[in-house]
């Protein structure tokens, strides 16, 4: 079984989640049982960023922490939460900014006000030393602008949960972006592009998430009731991914994880 060889690392989990309450030592145990020791829980806001940090404290070396405010809650932006988020990132368990971005799908934020959030985030990024943890959805032009603007003062960052066009990936890897790719590469619906996309991404710039308890793999062959995702499926979006890039799983494992490990400054597991 797959499982028993990988070493990988979810990189993009929202293990703060309240559907994750009742059984959140389960999930992770789940996940260490099917290959997936060490997650990154995701930082959506000041409040969730502090829950990620409390409990990547409480495992230390298992799970790690961003720290930021996604652009749904962009319109809680003030000097306070940036004050805030700066200690946050001061702590050795965070290893992202993030995170931030812009979303035109929902617009929860008005882009104004997204925008902003995400030029200061970037600006903490840049003080803090540590990458980002990008989002974007519906915005990917104004994205690239900010982006471009704060890009030589970044130590690295990744665009989190893909699902760009081929066009879209080469331009996020040009700009030194890893790729964050998540269960969309197993939606025969929506995730097309992605699919035809993946094949000129470079092992070398991968890094693997399940953004659970979202985007739950479509074609798993066992969906579980309520249709939660968690970081134990990785290893499915591992595999699709394989046959995608055509490449032994076994070795884009290693790649990821090996790439995760420099990107967030992680040690070896």
């Amino acid at each position: 079984m797959q499982s028993a060889t990988i070493d990988l690392i979810d990189i993009g989990v929202n293990l703060t989640h309240d559907s994750f309450a009742p059984d959140r030592d389960a999930v992770i145990e789940r996940a260490a049982g099917a290959g997936v020791r060490r997650l990154i829980v995701t930082g959506t806001s000041v409040a969730a960023s502090e829950a990620a940090l409390a409990l990547s404290q409480a495992r230390p070396g298992h799970l790690f922490a961003t720290a930021g405010l996604h652009p749904h809650h962009a319109s809680d932006w003030d000097a306070a939460a940036g004050m805030r988020l700066a200690e946050l990132l001061a702590a050795p368990e965070v290893v992202a900014a993030g995170e931030c971005g812009l979303d035109y799908f929902r617009n929860y934020s008005s882009p104004a006000e997204q925008r902003r959030a995400f030029a200061a985030q970037l600006a903490l990024a840049a003080d803090c030393g540590k990458p980002v943890f990008l989002h974007q959805r519906d915005a990917f032009d104004d994205f690239i602008a900010v982006l471009r603007e704060h890009l030589p003062a970044l130590a690295g960052g990744v665009a989190h949960c893909f699902t760009g066009d081929h066009e879209q990936l080469q331009t996020c890897l040009e700009l030194g972006l890893y790729i964050g790719i998540t269960g969309w590469i197993c939606d025969e619906r929506r995730g097309q592009p992605l699919q035809a996309a993946v094949t000129a991404l470079p092992s070398d710039r991968l890094l693997l998430e399940t953004d659970a308890p979202y985007l739950l793999p479509r074609d798993l062959p066992e969906r579980p009731r309520g249709r939660r995702n968690e970081p134990a499926f990785l290893p499915h979006i591992l595999e699709r991914l394989a046959v995608l890039m055509q490449l032994e799983p076994a070795r884009l494992a290693a790649a990821a994880t090996a790439n995760t490990q420099r990107l967030f400054r992680l040690p070896p597991g």
